[in-house]
């Protein structure tokens, strides 16, 4: 078989987005020949005008057999047609990570990086962004990339010793060689088995990342502690809310320690647990995951307390938008799934939950039935707003609950519990629209000392462009809201 590397070697690109454009120039570089297909015409046609090889993906299916490689772009199934075919024609199938992992591996970006990777349900960002603050404050040159910001490609020529990399289950699913100098697990529960279909394939993927040096994985995770229990890392370390033992990073009065890495058998001091900028146990865990995987390349307790004290919680990730007449409004729209909207609300009291969205397939009965003391209200939005509200009902029945239902699905009713309020028919558009109505309906359940908090549970796309979107939208609909009302 061709080496897919080679000079002139065949590639086939699946998908000509950021990634895509990313895995042309990389292969570019080094003298492979791409062509690139995607579904979208519009997609291709950027690059027909540059005059870049390009194919549609039926005729790419019958030719298949003439590739040496196929990188694909993460979002793309096993069952997609282009790669189905290439898998039934023995032809290899990377996704971007493995490419980038291979080709640092093999010193063609000079000496190969040291690879910090972070994955899991929820978390990955913020954990990724404090340990790439943490390295930095340590004096390594580091860059944040993956699945956050940059992808892993563009970064390989950077002036940089160590990647501090946001991994989710679909670039794992497709990057089988990585083995990190150092890998977190944050956490497992369920999420994107609309892609995945099982927990178990899900679980599977994420696991990729403990096959490296150092395994790190949250111990008060049922899941996540059973894939470190199970890591062929030769180093193994928990992180864990509680009192750590030997080989674990804890809390003890009140001060994040580490028995993992420490000299000597005493515990390390890090940092008080008061200085970490997000809020509840999840801010705590992050924390915690974060200073592991520094501490595993030698980063002092110095550096990583300074780089938390100064850290800054990012866009749409517990983001406090305004506070009006004792009423918080919080931005949590990055909390896509279930489990990641649980963390978000029991980082509060008491709660308006503005929630719904794309589901996933995912379960959302647990979080709902843990979730349901802190609620004092449920604003439900999107396409599987119903489920959430059916979940509520079984759960929390006492919770009031209001369902902002629009043209679109004008025939979906709520539950016998809930109460339902219409969007307006202006010519803003629709997600603008459905935050007005939300918020508005949050406004009136609110007390002095609620949050009124956006944790979706959910995608976005059925309603908004993204994440960012949704919690720009909410914003806009919260600050325009006080203002009217005199509020402030």
């Amino acid at each position: 078989m061709l080496d897919p590397l080679a000079p002139g070697a065949p590639v086939l690109v699946a998908g000509g987005r950021v990634t895509g454009q990313a895995v042309r120039a990389a292969l570019t570089r080094f003298g492979a020949a791409p062509t690139v297909c995607d579904d979208d015409p519009a997609m291709l046609r950027p690059y027909v005008q540059r005059g870049v090889a390009t194919l549609d993906p039926a005729v790419a299916i019958q030719r298949i057999a003439q590739y040496a490689l196929v990188v694909t772009s993460p979002g793309f199934r096993p069952e997609t047609p282009v790669l189905a075919a290439a898998a039934a024609a023995g032809v290899p199938i990377w996704g971007d990570v493995e490419l980038a992992w291979r080709l640092d591996a093999s010193g063609s970006y000079g000496p190969p990086r040291r690879w910090l990777v972070v994955t899991g349900t929820n978390g990955k960002t913020t954990t990724t962004s404090m340990l790439h603050a943490m390295l930095v404050a340590g004096g390594r040159r580091s860059v944040l990339c993956g699945n956050i910001g940059s992808p892993v490609l563009d970064m390989l020529g950077a002036p940089a010793d160590i990647l501090a990399v946001e991994l989710s289950s679909f670039q794992l699913y497709w990057a089988p060689s990585l083995r990190p100098e150092a890998g977190a697990v944050l956490n497992i529960a369920e999420d994107h088995l609309d892609w995945h279909s099982t927990m178990g394939a899900y679980t599977a993927a994420k696991a990729r990342v403990l096959g490296g040096r150092v395994a790190v994985a949250g111990l008060d995770d049922s899941r996540a502690a059973a894939l470190l229990g199970t890591a062929a890392a030769p180093i193994r370390v928990g992180f864990r809310l509680g009192e750590p033992a030997v080989g674990e990073l804890g809390v003890r009065d009140g001060h994040l320690v580490d028995r993992a890495f420490s000299d000597d058998s005493d515990e390390l001091t890090l940092m008080p647990v008061a200085s970490i900028p997000v809020p509840g146990p999840v801010g705590v865990l992050d924390a915690l995951a974060a200073a592991a995987l520094a501490r595993s390349v030698g980063v002092s307790a110095e550096a990583i307390a300074g780089a938390v004290a100064s850290f800054r919680v990012g866009r749409h990730r517990a983001e406090v938008v305004a506070v009006a007449d004792g009423v918080r409004y919080v931005d949590d729209s990055k909390a896509t799934n279930p489990h990641a909207a649980e963390a978000s609300v029991l980082a509060y009291p008491r709660v308006v939950w503005v929630a719904g969205g794309l589901l996933k397939g995912a379960s959302i009965d647990a979080e709902v039935a843990r979730i349901a003391p802190r609620l004092v209200g449920a604003v439900l939005i999107g396409r599987d707003r119903a489920e959430v509200a059916e979940a509520l009902s079984r759960h929390a029945p006492d919770v009031p609950v209001v369902q902002v239902v629009t043209g679109e699905d004008i025939e979906m009713h709520a539950t016998a519990e809930a109460y339902e309020t219409k969007v307006d028919n202006s010519r803003e558009p629709l997600g603008a629209r459905v935050m007005t109505a939300a918020v508005a309906a949050a406004r009136e359940m609110a007390k002095p000392g609620d949050t009124v908090l956006l944790a979706p549970a959910g995608a976005s796309f059925d309603q908004f462009t993204g994440y960012g979107d949704r919690g720009d939208a909410f914003a806009s609909a919260v600050r325009a809201a006080v203002g009217a009302g005199g509020r402030g």
